[in-house]
């Protein structure tokens, strides 16, 4: 029994060794001068042959390369990056990164709570820096994602992180950066074959319903944000202060153009700010949208159109669309793994006709912006965290894109993964045949 007892637990050390992801970097050490790459800013420019260079984990020099004089002797390391590409640390919105690490098990989902109207569910205390899904988006160029909860009609807040850390103090950008509010879809079928009922006869439909809710639960928690020190505190209120004071986004998660109509004009009459998240019919509406000055964030590029009477490419053209009608957006992937192929997602749209430049911007800077954390992230600017990473080809091209090095606040993180281990496992395994 013993020998056995033993047997079990040496295999469980070892699967756990295996499985166990690396280690958060320690702290940047002398200064590092990236030299002779095609550097992408993030704000809609680039520069053929340039210089960047960062010290204590901000970036301290932005430059052409051809135009200005840089001294070898002041860097502890410089990279040759001549032919390479590179891009400020790309940004996963609307993601479940460290919430959910096998979505088929449902002992590893901790994303949603009970109940209905849950603005006070923290996503960020969940968080699970050490899940084996992080470092497989990392090694794409995600180095930060914003952590959002789902389920129900409010399903809480979510927070900003950066992808290496110890835990999610350590990984935290930005606290509670927003409430996020599923709008109810209308019934699309009549519910009677035979004609309608009279007016005074028709019941509320479920649509409506949610609506009426939705709005009480609004202008409850608005007149309670009113009094700041209430006398009886009621958690679920004290949550949405801060989107009363303007502090925090509204995400409003709906696709069609009706609602998303309907959603943007329910929260300027809160005086809200609202981000549109999802919004698969966002190129029907533009004009609307530019008249409201609405952000939204499109999530995902690969699918299937909304209707069958839409063209199959549509959600290609889609980001080309919002660009040229001067639509501020942002893209996204879902869910947690499928962060990986996020800047695919955007890739996808440039051959579908968003300039390039502009398709690194809704994956770099623009949700930066959204998220509030453009100060730190998002561009390649001098004062900013030295949030980056070296790629060999194009970043948005999943045949030429291989990260070579990524940093995190100047700190060179490891790139290994559990897809790599497996795929050296096995290599050495049939190499042997």
């Amino acid at each position: 029994m013993r020998n056995l007892l033993l047997t079990a637990l040496l295999l469980l050390s070892g699967l756990m060794a295996f499985g166990q992801p690396p280690a958060p970097a320690p702290p940047q050490r002398g200064a590092v001068l990236i030299l002779g790459a095609t550097a992408h800013l993030g704000n809609g420019k680039s520069i053929a042959n340039s210089a960047i260079a960062f010290e204590n984990g901000r970036i301290t020099l932005v430059a052409d390369a051809t135009t200005v004089r840089v001294d070898p002797s002041k860097y502890a390391r410089i990279f040759d990056a001549k032919g390479k590409h590179v891009y400020p640390g790309f940004v996963a919105m609307n993601s479940r990164l460290g919430l959910v690490e096998v979505e088929a098990v449902r002992a590893t989902q901790d994303f949603s709570e009970i109940g209905e109207y849950n603005p006070n569910a923290r996503s960020i205390i969940a968080y699970n820096t050490d899940s084996d899904i992080i470092p497989t988006v990392r090694s794409n160029g995600v180095l930060a994602a914003q952590i959002v909860p789902t389920g129900g009609v409010i399903s809480g807040t979510s927070s900003v992180v950066q992808l290496d850390a110890w835990n999610w103090e350590d990984a935290a950008l930005r606290l509670e950066d927003g409430v996020h509010l599923n709008w109810p879809a209308p019934r699309t079928r009549r519910a009677f074959a035979f004609g309608p009922m009279p007016a005074e006869q028709q019941p509320e439909d479920n649509y409506t319903k949610s609506i009426r809710e939705i709005r009480e639960f609004f202008q409850e928690a608005k007149a309670y944000c009113q009094s700041l020190s209430p006398e009886v505190r009621n958690p679920r209120f004290e949550a949405m202060r801060g989107v009363f004071e303007g502090k925090q986004n509204l995400y409003i998660h709906t696709n069609h153009a009706r609602t998303m109509q309907e959603a943007v004009l329910f929260a300027e009459q809160m005086q809200v700010r609202p981000v549109l998240v999802g919004a698969a019919d966002a190129w029907l509406i533009t004009d609307f949208l530019r008249e409201h000055q609405v952000t939204v964030v499109l999530t995902q590029t690969h699918r299937l159109p909304s209707r069958q009477d839409e063209d199959v490419d549509q959600p290609y053209k889609t980001p080309a669309l919002l660009h040229a009608a001067g639509i501020p957006f942002a893209i996204t992937s879902e869910a947690a793994w499928q962060q990986r192929n996020l800047p695919f997602e955007a890739g996808q749209a440039v051959g579908y006709g968003l300039p390039y430049e502009a398709a690194i911007q809704a994956i770099t800077l623009t949700p930066a912006v959204v998220l509030g954390v453009a100060g730190r992230i998002g561009s390649l600017e001098v004062g900013k965290d030295a949030t980056l990473f070296i790629s060999e080809g194009d970043a948005l091209d999943m045949r030429t894109h291989a990260v070579t090095a990524a940093f995190i606040q100047g700190r060179e993180i490891n790139l290994d993964n559990k897809h790599k281990q497996l795929y050296r496992r096995f290599e050495e395994r049939y190499r042997q045949r």
